[in-house]
């Protein structure tokens, strides 16, 4: 709950002060109506008081024991006017601009790094979010927060709140292509991409976020970056039956439309189905259905339900285990795919950690993975990602949709509260890597054109390959015409590229 409310806090300081909780212009006996002023949703830390006096360098506050205290103008620089479009105004150049007597606020006690404690002004966050944690191994939710607060709002956004996930939809196609002999270095071309929506209708044009193309570009780099054109070209030449189906048999979406629309996250599931559908990613492909109950156990202590259904064979044939083996626990979970080809998307969202658009969190230093979710308007900002034994995901979004500010995104907003989850979940974890099923084999290419590395290369990474699909002297290109087949070069250059766009989800 903690990191889940810092980081919406830290998204609403970024958009302004919205206001007091009420202003009194009658003063008399305030502390007994302060004391009876209820905050739906108030932090167990903050505390309520009401402004008593301002000055243009500091306001007098009083608390409901009659207590008094001071807020600075140096801490109020956040607590600037809000605007359309999610921008801010300048930081406040006096506290008269921001607070007047008989203000009903919150506020806390903020120790500074000198020891200094001093007072500090907070607002409930308009906007929400939720976290879920979960085993990938089990399908064991460990950690669920459903939003800012349960007494501000019983509703559930980890499984109730149906939301556009944006590019964090984007792995599924991925899978779609590499079950269809793609590989992570196949190159697709980025470029214009336009579909006659009929008689009527205008001509979609999808985009990429940068409103740039960048021209033969390899599978990797398209989810790393997260390139809308290439996910668009991927899911039109596979086709979106395809990658419906694989939403399906993952559990993110349900008899989805088959439009390619849906292949960019236009379509809508929850939280807790698109974490799922990630762990099973981690765990090699193995189906597993997410559980907040492990056992139910009778007054007399027989099992009526229990999570995990596999069978201990012969576990009841023994009197004593002393010098046994072990006994052996087959796994009967369904393989919704190809280990090997689960393992490259599982490469391919470290690579989103390593160099795309969750870099911040490669500051963790272990092995992790994931995927930014940004919709049209920046309406919802997700991230949803994994260490080899932990799967977490988090949404961030207003209740009634609406943009979350310019330049608001998954990597902005959504990514530092994972980041600060997982660096205090796994505090005390081993740093392992992820684990490589047989069959796989690395390859070290060039980044930016999926070619074998030369000697000269700079930009070089070990890729994941199926053995027996490793880059040859030929180029396998996706372009407006099918797959074009052109000898192998070490790198494009700038003049491969187009530079202009529209918009779209991203």
């Amino acid at each position: 709950r903690r990191t889940l409310q810092e980081g919406l806090v830290a998204y609403d300081r970024r958009h302004g002060w919205r206001g007091p909780l009420a202003h009194w212009d009658d003063m008399e006996d305030w502390p007994a109506r302060l004391a009876a002023f209820g905050v739906p949703g108030q932090s167990k830390d903050w505390q309520k008081a009401v402004v008593l006096t301002v000055t243009d360098k500091q306001a007098t506050i009083g608390f409901a024991d009659k207590s008094r205290d001071t807020l600075a103008l140096e801490y109020l620089s956040w607590a600037r006017p809000p605007l359309k479009n999610g921008l801010t105004g300048p930081a406040p150049d006096s506290v008269r601009s921001v607070l007047k007597p008989g203000d009903v606020i919150l506020t806390d006690e903020v120790t500074l790094e000198s020891g200094e404690k001093v007072r500090g002004l907070r607002q409930i966050p308009a906007v929400n979010g939720a976290l879920v944690a979960m085993d990938p191994h089990t399908g064991r939710v460990l950690a669920m927060e459903g939003g800012w607060s349960y007494e501000q709002s019983e509703f559930n956004r980890a499984t109730q709140a149906w939301r556009q996930p944006g590019s964090a939809f984007k792995p599924f196609v991925y899978l779609a292509a590499l079950d269809k002999n793609f590989t992570p270095a196949t190159l697709v071309l980025d470029a214009p991409f336009v579909i006659d929506q009929g008689p009527g209708l205008p001509k979609w044009r999808p985009s990429n976020y940068t409103n740039e193309f960048y021209g033969p570009t390899p599978i990797r780099v398209g989810i790393e970056k997260s390139r809308n054109l290439m996910t668009v070209r991927l899911a039109d030449y596979v086709g979106m039956d395809t990658v419906a189906a694989y939403a399906h048999t993952f559990g993110v979406m349900d008899d989805m439309p088959q439009f390619l629309s849906y292949a960019l996250g236009s379509g809508e599931t929850t939280l807790l189905r698109l974490t799922t559908g990630y762990a099973q990613f981690v765990n090699g492909g193995k189906e597993i259905t997410p559980s907040l109950i492990d056992r139910i156990q009778d007054r007399r202590g027989k099992t009526v339900f229990s999570h995990d259904t596999r069978v201990c064979e012969y576990c009841g044939d023994r009197v004593a285990w002393t010098g046994q083996e072990p006994p052996v626990v087959p796994d009967n979970r369904a393989q919704l795919a190809d280990p090997r080809r689960v393992y490259q998307i599982v490469s391919m969202l470290e690579g989103v950690v390593e160099r795309g658009t969750g870099v911040r969190i490669k500051e963790l230093g272990r092995p992790l993975a994931g995927k930014t979710g940004t919709t049209n308007e920046s309406k919802d900002a997700w991230f949803i990602g994994f260490s080899p034994d932990l799967a977490v995901g988090v949404f961030v979004g207003f209740d009634d949709p609406h943009t979350l500010g310019k330049k608001e995104t998954g990597s902005s907003v959504a990514v530092p509260i994972w980041k600060d989850f997982m660096e205090e979940a796994l505090k005390d974890a081993p740093v392992v890597p992820f684990r490589v099923p047989a069959g796989i084999r690395q390859v070290r290419i060039n980044a930016e054109t999926g070619a074998r590395a030369a000697p000269e290369d700079r930009k070089v990474i070990w890729e994941a390959f199926l053995a027996g699909t490793e880059p040859t002297d030929k180029m396998y290109i996706l372009d407006g015409q099918g797959i074009t087949v052109t000898p192998s070069l070490n790198a494009f250059t700038q003049d491969n590229t187009v530079t202009s766009g529209t918009g779209g989800l991203y």
